[in-house]
């Protein structure tokens, strides 16, 4: 078995990508800023703290690793956050891997998004040939920078010296979403917070799924290749009547229609009711940009090429929901 350097170790995808190394008997080293209370790892795992944009921290952890899995990130829809984005993404992506290849490391998987590639403005399927949508990429720099930093990852792939794999999974569901990143969406459906629905698209993956397809991409993967990974492509309707039934809480009845006008419309209505009444604003105008365009993913070159299948999708909201309510995120 191999020692293996994970990054990201505590978060939402991370946490089940070291579960799946230690069920194959590999040795864990992990990255962390600092030990969580909330979802500490197990015994077995040796932690190394600190951050990864210091290359000097990150070859120590990684000397005697034979393989990386880069999990660390943030997710934000702020655009307030894009430089900071882009430093932890790009900037820490090119840290961590040439410390990791300085440290002697052979292997690495990079977790990026599906929405690097696999976003539109029409409802239509997209695998990992299609062309990076660059205009939409513009308008958010969270996936901005995940496609920067992809850039940067495949720069460095030199197989067989070095070999470097990314894995983009679509929206990522399932229990353990300790802080909230992926699955708030689901938190504002259950507490009634979402008022209509967008006329947009998505996609979702289980996180447990993703991490396995993670490990599968480092022990199957063709170096210098992305793998993309999704469950189920529903449209925004479609996905919050499925909701409903998993629930119990009823979906919307307003339907909203796709139009480019409609965000900056509705967010400035919201603004005045929440003036008038004293209250605060209840939309996120880039979050109802992004509910407006299409996020679908053909993942079958992962079922190929990695022979990842994921579970069934009901499963995952099933899991969420209950996840959810048994920590006291929303309401039961």
């Amino acid at each position: 078995m191999s020692r293996i350097l994970v990054t990201g170790a505590t978060g939402f995808l991370g946490r089940f990508v070291v579960d799946q190394l230690l069920e194959r008997g590999h040795d864990v080293v992990a990255l962390v800023r600092r030990a969580d209370d909330e979802q500490p790892l197990p015994e077995r795992v040796q932690l190394a703290l600190g951050d990864i944009l210091n290359e000097t921290v990150v070859a120590a952890a990684a000397a005697g690793c034979d393989g990386l899995f880069h999990c660390a990130g943030k997710v934000s829809r702020n655009r307030a956050d894009a430089e900071e984005l882009h430093k932890l993404h790009v900037e820490g992506t090119r840290k961590v891997l040439d410390a990791a290849r300085k440290a002697g490391v052979r292997r690495a998987v990079v977790a990026s998004t599906s929405g690097t590639i696999a976003l539109s403005t029409e409802a239509r399927e997209l695998n990992e040939t299609a062309k990076p949508p660059m205009k939409l990429l513009a308008k958010f720099p969270y996936y901005r920078s995940k496609y920067f930093a992809e850039e940067a990852a495949l720069e460095r792939n030199d197989a067989p010296h070095f070999e470097v794999v990314l894995v983009n999974p679509t929206l990522l569901l399932g229990p353990g979403d300790h802080r909230g990143s992926s699955t708030s969406d689901v938190a504002d459906f259950i507490e009634g917070r979402i008022m209509a629905v967008p006329g947009g698209g998505l996609s979702f993956v289980d996180a447990r799924d993703a991490a396995l397809g993670m490990v599968l991409a480092f022990e199957k993967g063709r170096p210098g290749e992305r793998y993309l990974l999704a469950a189920q492509n529903l449209t925004t309707q479609a996905f919050c009547e499925k909701l409903e039934r998993v629930s119990g809480i009823a979906a919307p009845k307003l339907r909203l229609p796709r139009a480019s006008w409609l965000p900056e419309i509705a967010v400035r209505i919201d603004e005045a009711l929440a003036s008038r009444m004293d209250t605060k604003t209840r939309l996120d105008p880039v979050s109802l940009e992004m509910a407006q365009l299409f996020w679908y993913v053909d993942s079958s070159k992962a079922r190929t090429e990695l022979d990842w299948e994921p579970r069934d999708p009901t499963e995952t909201l099933a899991d969420t929901v209950s996840d959810l309510r048994s920590r006291g995120v929303v309401w039961s």
